[in-house]
């Protein structure tokens, strides 16, 4: 059923009947089949960019649509209830988009923004490390300046979009300690850079998760995204608006899964009236509307915070950890609600159940989300 939103304006009440429309007609259709057999959605995110739809957060200066936080991560939810893995990408996306947007120079945003943002290219985050996951500052893949820029060697893990995307926003060791680390916008034609068998895994099987293997590939100057030493701080600016784009996509997510599980709940009977009727089935079923309804009002609070210019680190934290432990209880009682027909790969229910497991770990472990918290109380 559709989500009934308190928006800022009408415009962004179209906007989000635009992207239903567009998700229905588009994503909807293809989604089973796709993530079923691991087909990569071609084309979806070249019409996703011409409605304007990946640049919704961004300064209309350079090609964005301007539009408020809170917006663009109801789209975002929106997309999220039709196709995870697709909405993972867009965040994903986004977030490649941050050091350019918010670090690079006005030369930089003319030559890649407007292309960037109106879909014709799709970006890729690339900081993590098989040993520099949740300790960023571990990162060991190493950028030597040479003339005329840098030559980079190392692998890189966990990419999402890794071999389809157009650009990967890569960070890279030119120093020594957290200091020592360097952010560049790398071309996927780039030579010296391969990328590894798509990962094995539990869900998002549509768009594929990857190693990149840098080998003596050139990178020039001209794609370097701030000064030389900055990458760790541009890397950590973009992950409080990353882990909100999680939560946006965790709840549409755990949305989705109640949709379907009262839906079955209405129609399935048992002792002579339909499930929803009996008081311990109800129950669960409102135990998951309000933990999905709790989910959207901690992302969008925090939303609002980062809109308004305020500080909103910890709130992103809280609408991270909340959304996706949320994510994970709805889409594993949604299971429940279907009984055994649940456990089969006849209904969405279980394939929404492995997608939750990994909101709980991308964009900063929940166990890191804890401590980001925790630190913030004691202060």
């Amino acid at each position: 059923m559709a989500v009934e939103r308190l928006l800022p304006s009408e415009e962004a009440r179209d906007l989000i009947q635009l992207t239903r429309e567009i998700a229905d007609k588009v994503l909807t259709p293809d989604v089973d089949r796709h993530e079923r057999e691991e087909i990569y959605p071609a084309g979806v995110f070249a019409t996703l960019g011409e409605a304007g739809l990946l640049s919704l957060p961004f300064p209309e200066e350079w090609g964005g649509g301007d539009q408020r936080y809170e917006v663009y991560l109801q789209v975002l939810e929106e997309i999220a209830a039709r196709w995870t893995a697709v909405a993972v990408a867009v965040s994903v996306h986004s977030l490649a988009c941050h050091p350019l947007i918010n670090f690079g120079t006005d030369e930089q945003k003319q030559r890649w923004l407007p292309e960037m943002l109106g879909g014709n290219l799709i970006g890729a985050y690339s900081l993590s490390e098989s040993q520099a996951g949740s300790d960023a500052a571990a990162v060991a893949c190493r950028a030597a300046a040479v003339e005329g820029g840098y030559r980079v060697d190392g692998t890189k893990a966990w990419i999402t979009h890794g071999g389809k995307a157009d650009f990967y926003s890569l960070f890279a060791r030119t120093g020594e300690g957290s200091r020592g680390i360097t952010c560049f916008l790398v071309a996927n034609d780039t030579t010296g850079l391969s990328f590894g068998k798509p990962e094995q895994k539990m869900g998002l099987h549509a768009v594929p998760t990857t190693t990149a293997h840098y080998d003596d590939a050139f990178i020039p100057d001209e794609r370097r995204i701030g000064a030389e030493g900055q990458g760790l701080q541009i890397a950590l600016s973009a992950l409080d608006s990353g882990r909100l784009g999680i939560a946006a996509v965790a709840t549409g997510l755990a949305q989705a899964a109640l949709d379907e599980a009262v839906a079955y709940a209405k129609e399935r009977t048992a002792f002579g009236k339909p499930i929803i009727d009996h008081q311990g089935l109800g129950f669960l079923l409102a135990d998951m509307a309000a933990a999905v309804d709790s989910a959207r009002a901690t992302y969008l609070d925090a939303a609002r915070r980062r809109d308004a210019g305020l500080s909103y680190s910890r709130q992103a934290s809280v609408a991270k950890l909340v959304a996706t432990d949320a994510a994970m209880k709805v889409t594993t009682d949604a299971v429940q609600v279907f009984g055994g027909y649940g456990y089969t790969r006849d209904f969405r229910v279980e394939r929404y159940m492995r997608e939750a497991k990994i909101t709980q770990i991308f964009e900063g472990t929940n166990q890191i989300q804890r401590l980001v918290i925790s630190r913030s109380l004691a202060r």
